[in-house]
């Protein structure tokens, strides 16, 4: 079987390397907010060329508190795309804001054409999601945000590393998002996410609010570093463990972005003439394929045949928000037209840095017998 995603290889060539990473971390005796959580966030800040940084407990969390640190409250607007995942739209329903969807363009992004219409004297925000691993259009997404005076904040759970016109991905807004969930483009072995800004205030309100609200900065406050709330905070924290483990992949990170290329690659060769959809390439952008995700009418019957010949697939996402009963009641009688058709297509194909790439070729052999086999 060729797994949609594993860890196997990975953990094995660096086992030794880990546990002593583990062994060294719980014989200091510090667990939380120690040198390998300060240690990994100067480092991911000066990687991605931001002022300021810190890691939080998940990349669900670190949208929250951006939201929360920009004073988003309740009746507040926040626009994003309808094709997203669930975290998105649960940050901005928790921090109390209402949730307006955009439909999608063809790269499964939110369309820019369609943005302008949605925002009014509500919006407070826009959330544009770099899916899949490709980036938004950020400069005509940051020109709009300028002219109505709204903050960005951008969700790059599925772009770390990423380029749009030769910068970053998550430092073009107020703040930038990240995720280290196993299966991202730096996965921990946990839970874990990251906020990137250029803004030392709202570092400051960030930092406070992922630990209940005490301050931890501004060492002229009285009670600074003291078990006080200045504001309302919540718990959110990366431990010392994986900070460290973390740290230690970041320093591969661009090695791990070159071999998601090299099998998009060979993907877009071997499946160029076939019937699928396959993702677009643009000058402007450096994708970095967290998913390579593709689109066919007849997908659920693909998967299928491709499972019997011991391929996994996944759908990334089978249900748009809208059509959700969690988040039903935003979106009475609104339409997402794009997202319901793609939904119905979509599916990725197995991409993660330690897939081989002679199962790669498997991949694509048994993937264009199976398309035949529908004609």
């Amino acid at each position: 079987m060729i797994n949609f995603w594993s860890y196997d290889i990975e953990y094995k060539e660096n086992r030794s390397k880990f546990l002593k990473i583990f062994d060294k971390t719980y014989k200091s005796g510090q667990i939380f907010f120690g040198k390998n959580l300060e240690n990994f966030e100067n480092n991911f800040k000066k990687k991605y060329k931001s002022k300021y940084g810190l890691a939080v407990g998940s990349g669900t969390d670190a949208l929250l508190i951006s939201l929360m640190s920009l004073n988003i409250k309740r009746g507040d607007e926040v626009i994003t795309a309808s094709n997203t995942a669930i975290p998105t739209i649960s940050a901005i329903v928790n921090s109390g804001a209402i949730p307006i969807l955009v439909d999608i363009d063809e790269n499964y992004l939110i369309d820019i054409s369609k943005l302008k219409k949605s925002i009014n004297k509500k919006t407070k925000a826009i959330i544009p999601v770099h899916l899949y691993g490709k980036p938004c259009k950020m400069d005509e997404i940051i020109q709009i945000s300028k002219k109505y005076k709204i903050h960005v904040v951008e969700d790059c759970a599925q772009a770390q590393g990423a380029k749009f016109r030769g910068k970053y991905v998550g430092t073009f807004g107020t703040f930038g998002c990240f995720s280290f969930y196993p299966t991202k483009i730096l996965g921990g072995y946990g839970d874990g996410g990251f906020i990137l800004t250029n803004n030392y205030q709202l570092y400051k309100n960030a930092k406070s609010i992922r630990f209940y609200g005490i301050d931890t900065v501004d060492k002229k406050n009285k009670f600074f570093n003291k078990y006080y709330s200045n504001i309302s905070g919540v718990n959110s924290r990366l431990d010392e463990l994986n900070a460290k483990i973390l740290d230690f992949k970041l320093k591969k990170i661009d090695t791990f972005i070159k071999k998601r290329r090299n099998i998009a690659k060979i993907y877009h060769k071997e499946l160029k003439d076939s019937s699928l959809t396959l993702p677009q390439s643009s000058k402007s952008t450096f994708d970095v394929y967290h998913l390579y995700n593709v689109y066919h009418k007849k997908r659920d019957l693909i998967i299928k045949r491709l499972l019997r010949e011991g391929v996994q697939t996944r759908i990334i996402y089978p249900y748009p928000i809208h059509k959700m009963k969690g988040y039903k009641k935003f979106f009475k009688k609104k339409s997402f037209p794009i997202s319901e058709v793609r939904s119905k297509g979509i599916f990725s194909l197995p991409i993660y840095p330690n897939l081989k790439i002679k199962d790669v070729r498997i991949i694509c052999k048994k993937l264009k017998n199976v398309l035949k086999s529908l004609k």
